[in-house]
C-alpha cells in the first residue's frame, strides 16, 4: 500500500520563536525529521507542509519535498488533521497517485526513532485499524486520582470519589506523546479525524520529548548528549 509521510512545520510559534528551526545536537528539528524518514525504506514519499520560506528552504536542503500551506492552516487554531488532509490531497495532486496510508510526524520529536514509526504502521496494518498512535505511560503523580482543584482558597480532589494517595492502586494511564500518528486515507480525507473507534496504539516506554517550550528544548539536548556519551 502506498504510504505518505507528512511533516507539519509552520513558521509561527509562541513558546519558542522559530521553533521548528531550533537545534538539538547541533541539527535542526527539520533535519532530524528528514533523517528519520530517509531511514524508513517502506515510505513511498515524504513531504513537509509549511507557510514559512526559511523552513521550506531548510526542508529542501534536507531533501524533503515542500507543500505550501495556506494561511488559514498556519494559525494557532488550525488542527493537525486539517493540515494533514491538505498535504495529503496536495501530494496526490502533484504526483498523480493516491496514498492509501499516511503518517504524521511532528518535527518537535527529535528523539523519535524509525522503529517507533514502523511499529505504529505495523499495528495499523496487522490489526486492521483505521488509525494508530504512539503513547507513553503517564507518571503516577499526574494521574486523575492524584489531581486536585484549587478554587476559592480550597484544595479539593479532582475525583472526589476516587482520590488515591497510594500509587500502586492507581490504574494505568497513557498520554499522547506526538511521536507518530498513522491512518488510512478515509479516516483523514473523508472523516477528518484520528481518534474514535478502532484506533490501535504503540507504547513507548522510554524518555520522550515533544518540544513546546525552552525547558523541553534543553531536555531534548541533554537526553541527546547523554545518548551520545553512552554509545
Amino acid at each position: 500500500m502506498r504510504t505518505l509521510a507528512v511533516i507539519p512545520a509552520r513558521g509561527g510559534s509562541k513558546g519558542i520563536p522559530r521553533k521548528n528551526l531550533a537545534t538539538v545536537g547541533g541539527i535542526s528539528l527539520i533535519a532530524h525529521a528528514a533523517a528519520l524518514v530517509a531511514d524508513l525504506e517502506w515510505l513511498d514519499r515524504a513531504v513537509l507542509s509549511t507557510d514559512d520560506k526559511e523552513i521550506a528552504a531548510e526542508a529542501s536542503n534536507c531533501g524533503l519535498a515542500v507543500i505550501d500551506r495556506p494561511a488559514d492552516l498556519a494559525t494557532d487554531h488550525a488542527s493537525n488533521v486539517a493540515v494533514w488532509k491538505h498535504a495529503w490531497l496536495e501530494s496526490e495532486k502533484r504526483w498523480g497517485t493516491q496514498y492509501e496510508l499516511s503518517v504524521l510526524l511532528q518535527p518537535t520529536s527529535p528523539l523519535r526513532e524509525p522503529r517507533d514509526v514502523t511499529a505504529c504502521v505495523k499495528v495499523l496494518m496487522d490489526e486492521n485499524r483505521h488509525a494508530a498512535i504512539t503513547v507513553s505511560p503517564t507518571p503516577g503523580h499526574f494521574t486523575p486520582e492524584k489531581m486536585v482543584v484549587v478554587e476559592d482558597g480550597n484544595v479539593t480532589p479532582y475525583l472526589e470519589d476516587r482520590f488515591e494517595s497510594t500509587r500502586q492502586r492507581i490504574r494505568n494511564y497513557y498520554f499522547l506523546n506526538g511521536y507518530c500518528y498513522a491512518a488510512r486515507r478515509d479516516r483523514i480525507v473523508a472523516e477528518e479525524r484520528v481518534h474514535g473507534e478502532n484506533v490501535g496504539y504503540v507504547v513507548i516506554d522510554r524518555p520522550v520529548v515533544n518540544i513546546d517550550d525552552p525547558f523541553e528544548l534543553e531536555l531534548a539536548n541533554w537526553l541527546r548528549e547523554r545518548a551520545d556519551d553512552s554509545n
